[in-house]
């Protein structure tokens, strides 16, 4: 029992399981699209609606010790104030000064993407982080990686496709079409039911995808590479036609909130980048693992930062950062702030076509990303045998595909951004540190295996993103503590009594 919990499987075990005819997955992909599987997924949501949310804050009208950020209670903890101090009613403004939490996420992210790329082209796996955790830290901590990026790619997808129903409204309303609210907004909102029946745009978006998907990665992944192309256009239109709409006065208090106000908007945009986490699930289906994963990763990474830090500078130059605190403002910043400040209507229609497209293709790749972590589990027999099921005629892992598509979709039609953001990031930055861990334990436990790509200075790179990843998860609020924790209690018991018993590892020691 003990040695199973910590045992970790060969990588050479790991390559040739994923050869097995029955469970082979296509390889069709080059650099090119692999770097566009990574900008499809950072550049969604963030960009287009969280943006204006983590730079505006949150307030609630009862305080609560659930709503404050873990940061801030262990600082008053320390200067003995206890809790006397703590902010309690949400979460402070970050203020123009998100361009600074865009660019600090970066940094995290860009030393946890080092990471990712070394192990990406040493295990060329679907299944990212769960993968390499099975090869470097054993079975229990890749179950529990596993069980945590549900979470993270579940979540995530439903926060994207809430913000592509709130643009799709915002298009169809600059032509006069008005869809109503009682089925295309949240039924769940602040803890308080709405009166709307089900957001009807989020979840057909999300079942357009799933049909795509099941029918093959080339054709979902040149539809990404098309998609791709017109929102970086559509966010470069952004910058010229909102740079001229921008009143510099807008731009103080520069940090409102200090540099708490940094690191609360730097957790709540997070996920945004985890992006380069879906290029290396791709890792199956690339033509030349080795050399196309690490490009894929960095460059994606090097690209989404520009663009973020532009957007955010030239949105919150247009538009008071405290406008964007509810309503429209917050569901779509970048298409009210355009409407509200009379920008050309050709323009303004173009960049919300750009915010819908670039949507739809974060919603592509995470939902391709999503199945192949649950189709590598299955694989693994820490899932039902159905997730690892290939479509004889498309090579997709098809089942997995649905069961995702309906995972995300439903939740999608009910809850609202606020209920969702902050899971997907508490579980990306504990995935961020189990991979920034493996890489230091390889580099001791097999120096000498053949490395396409090695992160520099090993072991201080590592620790660095596990420093600055820890150090971000503390500017989530306590709840999302709690319901974190509460959803790993939740896996570890279904490992017990489902998953290790029937784990492929485990009847291999009993052989």
């Amino acid at each position: 029992m003990g040695s199973q919990l910590f045992c970790c499987k060969s990588i050479d075990q790991l390559i040739e399981d994923s050869e097995q005819p029955e469970r082979r997955l296509k390889k069709s992909l080059g650099w090119v699209s692999l770097t566009a599987l990574g900008i499809g997924a950072i550049i969604g949501s963030g960009i287009f609606v969280l943006t204006g949310t983590a730079a505006a804050g949150e307030y609630f009208q009862a305080p609560s010790i659930l709503r404050a950020q873990v940061l801030d209670i262990i600082i008053n903890f320390l200067q003995g104030h206890g809790t006397a101090n703590v902010l309690m009613h949400g979460r402070p403004p970050a203020g123009p000064s998100i361009a600074i939490s865009f660019f600090l996420v970066a940094v995290a992210c860009g030393f946890a993407g080092l990471c990712y790329a070394e192990l990406a082209s040493m295990i060329p796996i679907a299944g990212s982080a769960y993968t390499y955790s099975y090869a470097t830290l054993g079975e229990i901590f890749a179950w529990i990686i596993g069980w945590d990026l549900i979470l993270e790619y579940v979540v995530s997808n439903v926060v994207v496709a809430i913000g592509f129903s709130a643009y799709t409204k915002a298009q169809l309303s600059s032509f006069g079409l008005e869809l109503p609210n009682k089925w295309s907004t949240p039924v769940w909102e602040s803890g308080h039911w709405t009166g709307s029946c089900f957001n009807v745009p989020a979840f057909l978006i999300i079942f357009i995808l799933t049909v795509l998907l099941v029918r093959g990665v080339r054709e979902s992944a040149q539809a990404n590479n098309v998609m791709v192309a017109i929102k970086i256009a559509a966010i470069l239109l952004f910058l010229v036609v909102g740079g001229m709409l921008v009143n510099p006065t807008n731009w103080k208090p520069f940090a409102p909130s200090g540099f708490g106000g940094v690191v609360t908007g730097g957790a709540i945009v997070f996920f945004t980048y985890i992006g380069f986490d879906s290029v290396s699930t791709a890792a199956e289906e690339a033509k030349n693992p080795q050399r196309d994963l690490p490009i894929g990763i960095i460059l994606s990474l090097i690209v989404c930062t520009l663009l973020y830090v532009g957007v955010s500078i030239v949105l919150l130059g247009m538009m008071k950062y405290t406008t964007f605190v509810s309503g429209d403002a917050a569901q779509a910043p970048v298409a009210y702030a355009l409407q509200v400040l009379g920008a050309n209507r050709f323009s303004r229609s173009i960049i919300v076509v750009g915010a819908l497209t670039g949507m739809i293709s974060s919603l592509l790749v995470f939902q391709y990303g999503q199945a192949r972590i649950w189709y590598a589990m299955s694989r693994d027999r820490l899932f039902p045998k159905l997730f690892s099921a290939v479509h004889p005629r498309f090579k997709t892992p098809h089942w997995s595909t649905w069961i995702a598509g309906f995972a995300v979709g439903i939740p999608a039609g009910i809850f609202a951004v606020s209920d969702a953001a902050d899971l997907s990031n508490i579980g990306t930055l504990f995935a961020f540190v189990l991979v920034s861990l493996g890489v230091i334990l390889l580099r001791r436990n097999q120096p000498n295996r053949p490395r396409a790509f090695r992160v520099p200075l090993v072991p201080w790179f590592p620790l660095a993103s596990v420093v600055l990843c820890g150090g971000l998860m503390t500017g989530l609020t306590v709840i999302t503590w709690i319901r974190f924790v509460v959803w790993l209690v939740i896996g570890l018991v279904i490992y017990y009594c489902y998953s290790r018993k029937r784990s492929t590892l485990r009847a291999a020691n009993q052989a």
